[in-house]
């Protein structure tokens, strides 16, 4: 089993260079590490060639968007796995071999996806479970997360591209939700994805309640949601449900007197009432 990793990479150094070197250190013999870059200087390059690398690396070149360099990846990739590391994240030393075993020990599984911890040890995402589960079109949203997903290959051959209308650095108001997309996708195909809790990838924890600046992004990742939610024609009532939970969640800080959290719910709930109403093209489905 070979693994290909497509790392999309932009405007970071010293976390991609933790994320390279994490990558270098793996146990697990058989990588392939495609990087897309999309810097318009050579601190990738630097990077690379500062690591001793066993494994084949293919460095290749994207303009910006997060999806768009995903495509790139999957075009080129060679691999039987595949995994979409963030250029932020890192791998303990055995990962791989662990998503090697798993999805060895199963061959029913087209893929499988981890839980997200910080540097402490702590989940990056308190919402994502502790139990494993195959996943659905209800749980996919917190149960995935782009750098803890592993697809074989036969399994993005038929999904297909990712949409490009969606995620970081798209030409449109929808800031996320490209992977889960993609596994909607997937799932819809009929595929056999399982999320496994202990296998874990660290990610800095980015839930801390942001500035102005911050609750922009925060809009935009929400408008991606509701765009998804849209394109995939979630059920009215789950619609409402998503919308009304961030509203209702604002409220009850805005009359404990906390703004600033009652803000950024707000934000969220803004956004997604934004995607789910958006009149756009369907984008890339496959």
């Amino acid at each position: 089993m070979k693994f290909s990793l497509i790392l999309a990479t932009l405007g970071r150094d010293e976390e991609l260079a933790r994320c390279l070197a994490s990558i270098a250190a793996q146990t697990y013999p058989r990588i392939e590490l495609i990087v897309v870059d999309q810097n318009d200087d050579d601190r990738v390059a630097r990077r690379l060639a500062a690591l001793p690398w066993t494994c084949e690396v293919r460095h290749l070149r994207s303009l910006p968007g997060l999806s768009r360099a995903r495509n790139i990846g999957l075009r080129a990739m060679t691999g039987d796995v595949v995994g979409f590391p963030d250029d932020d994240c890192w791998y303990a030393p055995d990962l791989l071999t662990k998503v090697a075993e798993a999805l060895q020990k199963d061959p029913s599984r087209d893929g499988i996806t981890g839980r997200s911890i910080d540097g402490g040890g702590h989940p990056s995402d308190p919402f994502f479970s502790r139990e494993n589960r195959r996943l659905d079109r209800y749980n996919v949203w917190t149960s995935a997360i782009s750098y803890t997903i592993f697809l074989h290959r036969k399994l993005c051959d038929a999904v297909g591209p990712f949409d490009e209308s969606l995620g970081v650095g798209a030409q449109s108001p929808f800031g996320s939700g490209e992977e889960t997309d993609y596994l909607i996708r997937a799932l819809d195909r009929g595929a056999q994805l399982e999320y496994l809790s202990d296998l874990t990838v660290h990610h800095p924890n980015k839930n801390q309640i942001p500035g102005a600046q911050g609750l922009a992004r925060v809009r935009r990742y929400a408008a991606g949601m509701g765009r998804v939610l849209a394109k995939q024609a979630y059920p009215p009532a789950y619609r409402t449900w998503m919308v009304a939970r961030p509203l209702a969640g604002a409220l009850v800080a805005a009359l404990s007197l906390r703004k600033d959290l009652s803000r950024l719910r707000w934000a969220v709930a803004r956004g997604r009432v934004e995607g789910l109403l958006a009149r756009v093209g369907q984008g890339a489905r496959g």
